[in-house]
């Protein structure tokens, strides 16, 4: 059998596991109020307005990411980094199998605002989509760079901080433009550029470090 039916077949075989391993009561906890919020749009007579609605959408989007700051949380991360698949594949398992329903609430989200509330689907799906792959950044860098098993909570604070600095900047510099600002396209561009990067780090920080795959495989650090 060649070894790429093998990894397949391993691959396969990790479904469950990981399925059952994932941080359901982070994500479920972080989708139910993400979904309350933009929810709340449809509280009052009268529809909300565009911008109104744009600003719900980030905080839903910045909740759901919140969520996903746990998804790579592994308990059992320092008994499976020998393991022949490594920690990429089983990483990448996770994404795909919460990838789905990941679309899937966000379409909720948009579909729960009112038409005249809902603004621009592709700047507000770009700005969600930076800041779920920002997340996973972060928690991929926590665990690249340290021997935590559990980086959700590091995360979702850094998270937090990153959030209320954006805040801080001038939208001329900043994230939080809209339609009406002049430099409202170079604010999506800012966006755009903050999810290629974040996305690249992701990639690159993934696998296991080399060495320190050699030191947990060998107890004496051979």
């Amino acid at each position: 059998m060649s070894s790429q039916a093998v990894s397949g077949a391993l691959l396969r075989s990790l479904v469950q596991p990981v399925w059952r391993s994932l941080p359901w009561r982070a994500l479920s906890t972080a989708g139910g109020l993400g979904l309350l919020l933009a929810g709340t749009t449809r509280l009052s007579d009268d529809a909300p307005d565009a911008d109104l609605g744009r600003l719900i959408l980030r905080l839903t989007a910045l909740i759901g990411a919140l969520g996903l700051a746990f998804l790579l949380d592994d308990p059992a991360r320092n008994t499976t980094a020998a393991t022949p698949l490594g920690r990429a594949p089983r990483a990448v398992l996770r994404l795909a199998l919460t990838a789905p329903l990941t679309a899937l609430w966000w379409t909720t989200a948009l579909l729960l605002l009112p038409a005249p509330t809902r603004p621009a689907l592709g700047p507000a799906t770009l700005e969600a989509a930076a800041m779920a792959v920002g997340a996973l950044a972060l928690a991929t860098a926590a665990i690249r760079f340290t021997d935590t098993a559990e980086a959700g909570r590091p995360t979702a604070i850094w998270l937090g901080v990153a959030a209320a600095l954006a805040v801080l900047i001038p939208n001329r510099w900043g994230l939080l433009g809209t339609p009406q600002d002049p430099y409202w396209v170079a604010t999506q561009v800012r966006w755009a550029l903050l999810l290629g990067a974040t996305a690249t780090m992701s990639v690159l920080w993934t696998p296991e470090p080399l060495r320190g795959r050699q030191r947990k495989a060998s107890p004496s650090g051979a």
